[in-house]
């Protein structure tokens, strides 16, 4: 299979007429000749950027004729190499592999410096030889490099797609001539392409491997991966984080084992309780009322601790064993990360498995920035007794496809992992017919984080999340006393770079968090994740005059090609994930100025949410100012930070056990209550409102007067406000006598 990788030849002189120009042109012309097409540039432009094309390139042929090299003087040589030498140094920061060749009419390696010498895979002296020999020469390295590239079953998939073999197994569109049948299929064919449609096969194919056994190039993969993100065992997995989770559940935790969560964990731990039959202790984290999650305070992890929670739940009283497992979600969806070092050393020994959900975090391996906030990796502290696991989704901050998901193993110092039992837990939540170009992707995201590209990946994103920060921040300071938007994050911000580590620590009472008084060193806020705050609400839950809620904002960059990942009450969340560019940082500041502008001269919805009015038509006449006024009045009202934060921080009462709970709707011994008669009834469903997407209740509680408040709130905002409806999953909703109303189903009396 043909790949597109130019070679890349700088040179002033590429399209001069002089003698320089005319070899160098024949050198690229036989190059062409032996299959490889030929980029010719004639200066290294803006360097950094440049050397960006190390992963679209085949090579580098670079110039150091008398021209390059000016006339001669000591000043005009020591500038060329100077640039010489930055360019190749910032190739290879992101590439240590890429071929380098420089070449020359009349220089040779003695006027080069060591450290560049030592980069380069050849000098190529002009004239010398035929530039068809050098071709040769040249095509060979870039060969070479070209093929060990692709990772193991990258490269078995990319070879079984190219061989034409006739498919007589499933799926059965055929490496899609199916499609080619049907005038749908045709657009669909031409929409994916040959390739997708080729490499879509049945795990009948032997020569791939299998997933579900972890064999032939799955398996080669899988241990590739396992060695750039240093864990003794790694798993690709299909199905998402989600299945991640189950998967090593079911390989620890039987029925009414206790197992020890996160409140704010994500709702497929609270399935994983569900299916195993577990007996749950929550450990509760903090949350500020801009609705933003906070870390479980070092407090709570502490054993004693733990010890009371457990003797205190009724269904856990006499189970005399140690707890089966800890999740912890790692890091939050606000990028609040925990020390796991701590975590360890505390709880070694004393639950049997340490799982830490790092679905937002796969990058952390790769960057020092991370160390001691992360569970497995190179030089990770590991645990006497105690297995740890690390769920990974690689579609997040990576680059998987969508559900492309990985799980880490560090074996303790006295445990290993027993493969065959792991691997029926696997089988247990993994489809027969995974999709191969998920796994492909599995592969391809973890060979492009092998050091020291994976470095400069993670740190280029770091630094443009740290650059919009700037850039938020300067805008802010340029419009004075006027409103703008705030990102959420330390007081201090460096000037430049990255600055010191210790400047993203969260510290005491620090108000800027809202998290009260944490522990030393204990937790610390991401730079790449940016909660983006709106004017109107305080972290103190003190509502302003006037108010921009975020929802309005996030429907406005919606229809201004701008979709952000979550929505707050009055904040937004964006990812600086190592696809995010310059450019689209940039479009952001550009957008948000252009909603304040519309804002501050309220112009008409029709005009600035077109798209919105034309579903939502009862807008049309309403100013954009005004909307964001009334929506403000009805959370002013209603004290909704105050309200929302009292619920997620209730008393959660444990009144039968969540797997018998949620099997009542199995049984049908279920009553649809209507939300005015919630209060102290047992639910049988995950109640999970959106934002922020946490499950509020999980099967087997009860509801208490606050969660009822904040549902009766949800109903009249929802009436009030079609278009901005709040999303409250396990909420039914139903026409009554023409009346929409809302019900949960409760265990019946």
């Amino acid at each position: 299979m043909r790949f597109r990788f130019p070679v890349v030849i700088i040179d002033e002189d590429f399209r001069s007429e002089n003698t320089s120009g005319l070899g160098i042109r024949a050198l690229a012309k036989a190059i062409e000749s032996e299959g490889l097409e030929v980029l010719g540039v004639t200066s290294y432009g803006d360097l950094r950027s440049f050397a960006q094309q190390q992963s679209r390139a085949s090579c580098f042929i670079l110039s150091i004729d008398d021209e390059e090299f000016g006339s001669g003087s000591p000043e005009e040589i020591q500038e060329a190499l100077a640039t010489l030498r930055e360019f190749v140094l910032e190739v290879r920061v992101r590439n240590e592999d890429i071929p380098i060749f420089l070449y020359g009419e009349t220089r040779t390696s003695r006027h080069i410096p060591n450290d560049v010498l030592k980069e380069l895979h050849g000098f190529i002296h002009m004239f010398e030889d035929t530039p068809e020999f050098i071709a040769r020469y040249v095509m060979r390295e870039c060969r070479a490099y070209l093929d060990s590239l692709a990772p193991p079953f990258f490269r078995a998939l990319t070879h079984y797609a190219a061989d034409s073999s006739y498919s007589w197994h499933c799926p059965g569109h055929s490496g899609g001539v199916a499609f080619l049948k049907s005038p749908v299929g045709q657009m669909f064919h031409q929409f994916f392409g040959e390739n997708m449609l080729r490499a879509d096969v049945c795990n009948a194919v032997d020569e791939l491997g299998q997933l579900l056994d972890h064999s032939g190039p799955v398996a080669a993969s899988e241990r590739n991966a396992a060695r750039i993100f240093n864990c003794d065992h790694l798993f690709f997995v299909t199905n998402g984080t989600s299945t991640s989770n189950k998967i090593v559940w079911h390989s620890t935790v039987a029925p009414d084992d206790i197992v020890v969560v996160d409140r704010n964990c994500h709702k497929s731990i609270l399935h994983s309780i569900i299916m195993t039959g577990a007996i749950p202790v929550f450990l509760m984290p903090t949350r500020n009322h801009y609705g933003i999650i906070g870390p479980i305070p070092l407090d709570e992890f502490r054993p004693e601790n733990i010890q009371r929670k457990i003797d205190a739940n009724p269904f856990a009283k006499g189970i005399k064993s140690q707890p089966r497992v800890l999740t912890i979600t790692q890091s939050t969806y606000d990028g609040v990360l925990y020390n796991v070092d701590a975590i360890k050393s505390l709880l070694d020994g004393k639950i049997d498995t340490l799982l830490f959900d790092e679905a937002w975090l796969p990058h952390a391996s790769f960057h020092d920035f991370y160390v001691g906030m992360h569970a497995i990796g190179q030089n990770r502290a590991i645990c006497d007794e105690s297995m740890v696991f690390a769920t990974q989704s690689t579609h997040k901050l990576l680059a998987g496809l969508s559900q492309a998901s990985q799980i880490l193993v560090q074996e303790s110092a006295s445990r290993t992992l027993d493969r065959n039992s792991f691997i029926e837990a696997y089988l247990m939540h993994s489809s027969t017919s995974p999709q191969y170009a998920i796994i492909a992707s599995c592969d391809v995201a973890a060979a492009m984080m092998e050091p020291p590209g994976g470095t400069a990946l993670v740190h280029e994103s770091i630094m443009e999340a740290l650059d919009f920060r700037r850039a938020m921040r300067k805008v802010d300071a340029e419009f004075g006393d006027d409103w703008w938007f705030k990102v959420w994050g330390p007081d201090y911000l460096a000037e430049e770079g990255i600055g010191d580590r210790e400047d993203w620590v969260l510290q005491a009472g620090d108000r800027w968090h809202g998290f009260g008084d944490l522990a030393p060193g204990f937790n610390m806020l991401d730079p790449i994740k940016a909660t983006v705050i709106t004017p109107g609400l305080d972290v103190d839950g003190e509502f302003a005059e006037s108010g921009i809620p975020a929802g309005v904002v996030t429907k406005y960059l919606a229809e201004h090609g701008i979709v952000v990942e979550k929505t707050g009450l009055y904040s937004f969340f964006i990812m600086f994930t190592i696809g995010i560019t310059k450019g689209r940082w940039n479009t952001m500041v550009t957008e948000l100025q252009q909603f304040k502008d519309d804002y501050d001269r309220n112009q008409p919805l029709w005009r600035v949410l077109p798209e919105f009015i034309q579903a939502y038509p009862c807008y049309e006449k309403v100013g954009l100012r005004d909307l964001c006024d009334q929506i403000h009045g009805i959370y002013k009202a209603n004290d909704v930070a105050h309200l929302t934060t009292e619920m997620y921080l209730s008393d959660f009462v444990p009144a039968m056990k969540p797997a018998v709970a949620f099997a009542k709707m199995a049984h049908r011994e279920i009553d649809r209550v209507s939300i005015d008669d919630l209060e102290e009834r047992i639910t049988s469903v995950l109640l999970t409102p959106y934002p922020p997407g946490i499950p509020l209740l999980i099967p087997g509680e009860r509801f208490n007067a606050t969660i009822v408040r904040y549902l009766q709130f949800a109903r009249e905002f929802n009436t009030s406000f079609p278009g901005f409806e709040t999303d409250i999953h396990g909420l039914v909703k139903e026409t009554v006598d023409g009346e929409v109303r809302y019900f949960v189903d409760c265990v019946k009396f």
